[in-house]
């Protein structure tokens, strides 16, 4: 009588593609998931371009912007398709689209097996067959190259910022006692992390609700103590009640960046009013210039709005004033997106989108000349450098004063000089463009 083989009688576990779509927020989040499945036994990937027919597919989408919702609308519906052809196994949906848009989702694509919202990560398992695993919080399974890693610090938002629905997706804001982030701090400098990108809604709010006040720069001084992190750097700061010890922070630490993302939106009263951002364009202007004062090599990073409700001409040619006097080292724009539920919903979305675009291309004109020039002034200078990666015929690297797929990057010619990728090396810069440098290693 012949008897099956072991082998044959064994159902290997489905493999799970994860998919992330969105900002760094999301990237921390599918990490966790990733973490959690694989401490489940489960074998997961991230965005591999190979999907089996038996593969379970994640996708952990965005809903901030009507861009960011159509490249999450058309995600799904790519691998709703291919399950329809029965090339995949199942299709899950989680994120903030899933959590914003969940019975639209459902009566629009109907053969998406699950929609989660960005709270039900304990849910989502418990369907997969994984538990949660108290053990292994704090513990993720990077996308990132292991020498960098996104670092959440909180979820959600108090904030009452007209245009934004991320507190409809992510709810209020809830901050990580210090203790926890430390213990996550030390687990990814184990495991080869150099660098922490500090990210939430609003670095600034954190402690607030757990210890009735502000406690960023007390987070800092823990982080920075931990062993094998050599630099710790700060996005996502609210100009309102800026805490202003966190400068001090930065000048006693040598492993705090001389870096600030501080996204300011616009400056002229009309609209700083309207988009309800607590701040006067007088005020801004003191804050930057305080800043500045205080950490005098910082690099400042902003992000601004173009074609808010009610913008005139009067409006932008302001915006784009304050730009020029004030040459931020960084700074993106994106137009305005009319958000549903949100309190600037009420207004009416009177720039038509021609004109948000033109404003938009008018503000970065502007600045990719003052980043011409600021980075012609670090020609013949020698920065401290992580190799990030290898492109083509060059290294790419980041200053400090760079955050990852952002900001300006460092080339080294690999056809001439060979460095590591994940390690720090002294670079003399040799040649500036308006948003890269290529320089020299040296020793």
């Amino acid at each position: 009588m012949r008897t099956k083989s072991l082998k044959s009688e064994i159902k290997a576990q489905p493999k799970v593609n994860v998919i992330t779509l969105g900002c760094s927020k999301n990237i921390v989040d599918s990490e966790v998931l990733m973490g959690q499945l694989k401490g489940n036994s489960f074998d997961v990937v991230h965005e591999s371009e190979k999907v089996g027919k038996d593969d379970i597919v994640i996708i952990n989408t965005c809903g901030f912007i009507d861009n960011a919702k159509q490249e999450s609308i058309d995600t799904i519906l790519q691998f709703s398709d291919l399950k329809e052809k029965g090339k995949v196994g199942k299709v899950i949906v989680t994120g903030c689209l899933s959590e914003r848009y969940k019975p639209e989702l459902e009566a629009e694509i109907t053969n998406v097996d699950a929609f989660y919202g960005t709270n039900d990560l304990k849910q989502m398992l418990s369907n997969l067959g994984a538990d949660y695993k108290h053990e292994l919080i704090g513990e993720r399974l990077l996308t990132t190259p292991k020498h960098f890693a996104f670092f959440k610090i909180a979820e959600g938002c108090n904030r009452p910022c007209s245009f934004c629905a991320i507190p409809l997706m992510r709810g209020m804001h809830v901050s990580k006692p210090i203790d926890e982030l430390v213990k996550e701090a030390k687990t990814l400098a184990k495991n080869g992390t150099k660098e922490l990108v500090l990210i939430a809604q609003d670095l600034t709010y954190y402690g607030l609700d757990l210890y009735n006040e502000r406690k960023l720069a007390d987070l800092l001084r823990n982080l920075s103590d931990v062993n094998g992190i050599e630099w710790i750097r700060l996005q996502y700061a609210y100009p309102s009640q800026f805490p202003m010890d966190i400068l001090d922070v930065m000048n006693e630490r040598e492993n705090i960046c001389n870096y600030l993302d501080m996204p300011l939106q616009h400056i002229t009263d009309n609209m700083l009013k309207s988009m309800r951002r607590g701040i006067s364009k007088r005020r801004t202007i003191e804050l930057v210039d305080q800043i500045r004062q205080r950490v005098p090599d910082i690099a400042l990073r902003t992000t601004l709005i173009s074609g808010y409700p009610g913008e005139t001409q009067q409006d932008h040619d302001e915006l784009l004033a304050f730009v020029e006097q004030t040459r931020f080292d960084r700074l993106g724009v994106f137009t305005y997106s009319h958000e549903e539920k949100t309190h600037a919903h009420t207004l009416e979305d009177d720039v038509n989108e021609e004109v948000k675009q033109e404003r938009l291309e008018e503000i970065m004109d502007i600045q990719q000349g003052i980043s011409f020039e600021k980075n012609q002034e670090r020609l013949n200078k020698t920065y401290k450098v992580l190799i990030d990666k290898k492109d083509g015929d060059y290294f790419v690297g980041r200053t400090e004063y760079d955050s990852p797929e952002v900001d300006n990057e460092v080339l080294i010619d690999a056809r001439e000089h060979y460095v590591t990728v994940g390690d720090f090396c002294k670079v003399k810069i040799d040649r500036a463009e308006d948003f890269d440098l290529y320089g020299t290693p040296v020793k």
